[in-house]
């Protein structure tokens, strides 16, 4: 069965150390993407999302403008970050693991995904609707990340980046009636 990402209902947030002593939480910008997943067999599950790097939001504007920059994402020639998955591995009660290949400025490199499948159920006008939340820690100087500044502790941006991404698919019927789906 095909679902398509609900970009209304799911997000890409992620939490990065500044100068060691705080947190910078943010957000990439609009989702897309299809999932092939039968609910009774998720560990046969594949998928391909794709997050808009353009409408990345930190609530700093000017923050948000530098790291849409060549320094860090170089949104203009890299306007997207993709995942596309190649196995699912259960871990017992709707937790997986998935891994996969993770794009960013270009740059792919592999990357597992503790994922848990939150569940199916009904939508408005015999619609169905899944839910799944996934969560991994990368390092963005291996993405091609690597702007940074010494700071007396450290430095200004740390290198490792925890990433939660929330995502509601919609079934492939109601995707297209919500021009989801082509």
């Amino acid at each position: 069965m095909f679902w398509y990402i609900d970009p209304s209902h799911s997000q890409v947030n992620f939490a990065v150390k500044h100068m060691m002593v705080s947190t910078v939480r943010g957000r990439l910008g609009r989702l897309a993407g299809r999932l092939e997943l039968d609910p009774a067999h998720p560990e046969k599950a594949s998928f391909e999302i794709t997050a808009d790097v353009s409408g990345i939001d930190t609530g700093d504007p000017k923050r948000d403008g530098h790291l849409r920059s060549a320094d860090f994402f170089d949104a203009e020639r890299h306007p997207t970050i993709t995942f596309k998955s190649n196995a699912v591995f259960p871990k017992g009660e709707g937790r997986y693991t998935v891994s996969g290949d993770l794009t960013i400025r270009s740059v792919t490199r592999p990357v597992s995904f503790d994922v848990e499948l939150e569940g199916t159920g009904p939508g408005a006008q015999g619609s169905q609707h899944l839910g799944a939340t996934a969560t991994t820690t990368i390092d963005r100087t291996d993405f091609g990340l690597t702007w940074n500044m010494p700071v007396p502790n450290g430095v200004l941006v740390s290198e490792k980046v925890k990433i939660e991404v929330d995502v509601e698919a919609a079934d492939e019927a109601s995707a297209k009636q919500r021009g989801l789906a082509a």
